[in-house]
C-alpha cells in the first residue's frame, strides 16, 4: 500500500486530457477509426486496476475513446472481484496496489481465469519486479512513464496471442500422446493417464512446443520470443521458473525430470525416448 498523500506526478508526460489528442501532440489524435478499432457491437472489455485516479482516468479516457468497454478498480480485492464477475477481455494491473498487491492479484486471477490476458504496470524499473511478475502468469509488462500509444500496442499483443490460442480451440489439431501424458490442442487440456492436469497458458504453451518437437533443443531465448512474443532480455530465470512449474505438474519426480530436460547451458528438450 502506498503510504502518505498522492504526489502530483503522471506517468504520461504532458499529458492532459481532452478529445482525440495525447501528450500535448497533435499529430497524435485518436478517434475510433485512428486507434484501428472498428465499431462493433461487442467491444473488448478492459479492466484497469489502478490507484492513482490520474492514470486510471487517462487510461479510461484514451481506450473509451479507441472503442473499448472499460471499467476500473481502485485496490487489489476489487480488483479481483471485478475480474471475477465480469470476466474481462484483457487486464491492466497496476503492481502497488493498496489491500491486495499486483502480485498476489495477478496470481489469484490466473487461478480462477488461466485463459484472461494481464498486462502488468510497474512504477519500479527493476527487473525483478518484471520477472516477479511474469512468473506469477502476467502475459506482458510495461513500465511507467509509458507512452499511452505503446500501452494500447502491448494491449493489441496479449490481445492477438490469447484470441490466436482460444481460435485453436476450433480447429482440428491432432492430440499428442507421450507415453501416458496426453496434450490436446483444440481443448488445451492437458492429462496424465486418467488425471487432468490443470496448467497456466504460458505452462500449456510451452508442453505443447516441447511434446509436439521430442529430442529438439529449445535456447531460452527463443522460448522467451516464442511464447511470450516479445524479447525480454536477460530474463532466464523467467523460463526456468516457468519450467519448475512445469515439472511439478508433470513429473513423477520434479527433482529427477523425465519428460522436460535440461540442456545445461543451452535452454531445454522434451524427452525422444520411448
Amino acid at each position: 500500500m502506498r503510504n502518505g498523500p498522492k504526489t502530483l506526478y503522471s506517468p504520461f508526460e504532458g499529458y492532459k486530457p481532452m478529445p482525440d489528442r495525447l501528450n500535448g501532440d497533435p499529430t497524435q489524435s485518436r478517434s475510433v477509426e485512428a486507434a484501428g478499432v472498428a465499431p462493433a457491437s461487442v467491444k473488448t472489455s478492459l479492466l484497469i486496476i489502478e490507484d492513482d485516479d490520474n492514470i486510471s482516468t487517462a487510461i479510461e479516457e484514451y481506450f473509451s475513446r479507441a472503442g473499448y468497454a472499460v471499467s476500473a478498480a481502485p485496490d487489489g480485492i476489487a480488483g479481483v472481484e471485478t475480474a471475477t464477475k465480469n470476466r474481462p477481455d484483457v487486464v491492466v494491473l497496476d503492481l502497488m496496489l493498496p489491500k491486495m498487491d499486483g502480485l498476489a492479484v495477478c496470481k489469484e486471477l490466473r487461478e480462477k481465469n488461466p485463459q484472461m490476458p494481464i498486462l502488468m504496470l510497474t512504477a519500479k524499473d527493476d527487473v525483478v519486479d518484471k520477472v516477479l511478475g511474469l512468473e506469477m502468469g502476467a502475459d506482458d509488462y510495461i513500465t511507467k512513464p509509458f507512452s499511452l500509444r505503446e500501452l494500447e500496442a502491448r494491449i493489441k499483443s496479449v490481445l492477438r496471442r490469447a484470441r490466436a490460442a482460444a481460435a485453436s480451440n476450433g480447429g482440428d489439431e491432432t492430440p499428442i500422446v507421450r507415453g501416458n501424458l496426453r496434450i490436446d490442442p483444440v481443448r488445451r487440456e492437458v492429462t496424465i493417464g486418467e488425471k487432468q492436469v490443470e496448467l497456466t497458458p504460458k505452462e500449456f504453451d510451452l508442453l505443447r512446443l516441447f511434446a509436439a518437437n521430442p529430442g529438439r533443443v529449445f535456447p531460452r531465448k527463443y522460448l522467451l520470443e516464442k511464447i511470450w512474443d516479445y524479447s525480454y532480455e536477460g530474463y532466464d530465470r523467467t523460463i526456468d521458473s516457468h519450467i519448475n512449474r512445469l515439472r511439478a505438474k508433470v513429473e513423477d519426480n520434479p527433482d529427477n525430470p523425465q519428460l522436460v530436460l535440461t540442456v545445461w547451458g543451452i535452454g531445454y528438450k522434451f524427452t525422444d525416448a520411448e
